[in-house]
Formats: structure tokens, C-alpha cells, sequence
């Protein structure tokens, strides 16, 4: 059995401890004692900004990303996007992660952090979502959010409120009329998906697996749409 290395640390704002490891020729960054991504189930993550420019009909769209990780959501994003338009925010609390991204996990990130039409801001999503809502930026025509592992905050203290009915319209009136709010999920959530409907949001629950060709665990993600 191939033996796990520990290549980084690094520490959560008002959070646990994350751990960059490395198992052969695959890489996870833990969270605490719990693992909570690795490149061996990366295609959920990628599916999440997939599935959002699918729903979308700008041909240009300006989207915001709640976590960086390991860069998978932000490269289908950027992939996704036409060569010389639209616009992806990444917000991202932990410093060390862009340095992994530099760093142990180049192959992976490749040149998606010069890439002129991304983005990553050291920030509280809810702080950019907040200033979409006051008019200091533009509005985004997609939220992506996948700083959790769902909707249960548990990744940072005081994450919790995004999923609350004041964090939802928050987000909801950050974006464009006719955008997504999407939200990934390692494990279905009803109740949630009743707070997004009781927003006045259009829901659609879409379960994806964390590998291609219909392999690993399901995960779920929420599409939210706002109307007008």
C-alpha cells in the first residue's frame, strides 16, 4: 500500500487545520482528520461551474466562485468561458492555498491563475457578495459555492449563515436577474432546498458522482434560479 506523505499545513480563519498529502501520484487536502477533496473525485466539482454555464444565456457571464481548493471549479469555469470575454472571481480565505496551487499542485492549476479573465481575491465570499449587493461592484450572473462540504458550515466558523434564509437572499440579490445560484453538496439536504424555494428561487437538484464515466459517490448540487 503506497504511503501518504504530508507535503503542507495551513490554518482556517476561525477554523480547523488543512493538510496537504500526497498518496502516490494523487493528491487531498484534509480538513482536520476528515478528507475533503482530492484528485481522484474531482468531477463533481468540475460539473458544478459545467452545469451552471449550461443553464446560463449570457454570452458573456460574470461569475463568482466561494472557494478556490484545488482549482477544479475554477478551470471548468474558465474553460467554459468564450476566449475573450466574461469574468470569474474566486474567493479564497487560506493564503496557503494559492501557494500549493503555485507550488506541489502546478501541474494541476496550470496557467489558469494568469489567466486574465479569472481572479482569485483573499476574501470572505460573503464579503464580495455583500458588495454585489450594495452596488459597489457589478452583479454576477452565477454564484458557485463550494467552500463547504454542503450546507452544514463546517469548514469555517460562521459559514453556516450562507445557508440560512438571510445568507440565500443575500446571495440571491447578488446576482443579475435570470442567474444561478449553484451550491455543491457531498450529501443531499430537503430542508435546504425548501429555504432556497421559500426565496423565491427556481430549484433545480441535480445529482452528479465525484468520478466520470458514473463511478464514485453521488453529490449533490443545487440550482437556484433567479427570476426576472
Amino acid at each position: 500500500m503506497l504511503p501518504r506523505e504530508e507535503i503542507a499545513t495551513a490554518q482556517i480563519p476561525g477554523g480547523d487545520s488543512l493538510t496537504l498529502i500526497s498518496h502516490g501520484r494523487d493528491f487531498i487536502i484534509m480538513l482536520g482528520r476528515d478528507e475533503l477533496m482530492g484528485t481522484r473525485m474531482q468531477f463533481s466539482e468540475e460539473q458544478l461551474a459545467v452545469l451552471t454555464l449550461e443553464r446560463l444565456s449570457v454570452p458573456a457571464p460574470r461569475m463568482l466562485i466561494g472557494g478556490y481548493g484545488m482549482g477544479f471549479t475554477f478551470r471548468a469555469a474558465l474553460a467554459g468561458l468564450p476566449e475573450t470575454g466574461g469574468e470569474v472571481v474566486v474567493a479564497e480565505v487560506v493564503p496557503e492555498i494559492l501557494d500549493w496551487a503555485k507550488g506541489p499542485l502546478a501541474h494541476l492549476t496550470g496557467g489558469t491563475l494568469d489567466d486574465p479573465r479569472g481572479q482569485v481575491v483573499l476574501a470572505d465570499v460573503a464579503a464580495l457578495v455583500d458588495d454585489a449587493v450594495d452596488g459597489t461592484t457589478p452583479r454576477y450572473d452565477a454564484i458557485l459555492m463550494d467552500v463547504d462540504n454542503g450546507p452544514d458550515g463546517i469548514v469555517r466558523d460562521g459559514n453556516e449563515r450562507l445557508y440560512t434564509r438571510t445568507g440565500i437572499a443575500r446571495m440571491r440579490d447578488a446576482l443579475n436577474p435570470g442567474g444561478v445560484l449553484a451550491i455543491w453538496s457531498a450529501a443531499p439536504d430537503h430542508k435546504f432546498t425548501g429555504r432556497l424555494k421559500d426565496a423565491g428561487l427556481d430549484v433545480d437538484v441535480r445529482t452528479v458522482r465525484a468520478r466520470p464515466n458514473n463511478k464514485g459517490p453521488h453529490h449533490t448540487i443545487w440550482f437556484a434560479r433567479r427570476r426576472g
